[in-house]
């Protein structure tokens, strides 16, 4: 028996990361914790599309989507870069400026970790904890794919349409 081929929305659904608001809690709670202690401002979870998963810290300065989108672009420029160079990618990437430094790591497959700081710590602060939450946040998105979460959206987003619409008509 062949099986037939993937419709377009599984394909979506598999390629995109599905999270649930206790995922978000759990990865919140993993990057307030290295926030504390790396003195670092700011960190956004990005997934490598540019979309925001989270945010935590001090506000960001400008839109968080533009920032959100620049990171995974910078990122992907970068792995065309190392790509050139002979190496896979480069998974951590680190821009200084006067004031403020940012430093972008990959996280797992499919997730960036951006890392805005200033003189109120240092580099090697920043990358020694990064490095830890980075295994913890692996972990938890690792659990989470794992999860067959398509057929709880159909069902989900079914119920919810069928109630629309019943107090529509």
């Amino acid at each position: 028996m062949s099986r037939e081929p993937m419709s377009r929305d599984e394909n979506l659904r598999k390629s995109r990361l599905v999270f649930y608001e206790n995922d978000v809690q759990r990865l919140n709670a993993e990057i307030d914790a290295f926030l504390e202690l790396s003195k670092a401002r700011c960190a956004l979870l990005v997934d490598r599309d540019g979309h925001l998963v989270t945010r935590r810290g001090e506000p960001v300065k400008t839109s968080e989507e533009t920032v959100s989108a620049l990171i995974a672009g910078s990122f992907a420029a970068t792995r065309e870069m190392a790509r050139l160079l002979g190496e896979n990618e480069f998974a951590i990437l680190f821009h200084q400026g006067s004031r403020d430094s940012i430093q972008l790591q990959l996280i797992g497959e499919r997730t960036l970790l951006a890392t805005l700081f200033d003189g109120r710590t240092n580099l090697g602060m920043v990358r020694f904890y990064a490095q830890e939450t980075a295994g913890r946040i692996t972990d938890i998105l690792t659990e989470i794919h794992s999860q067959n979460r398509s057929a709880d959206l159909n069902a989900d987003f079914s119920s919810r349409a069928e109630d629309a619409l019943d107090k529509l008509f």
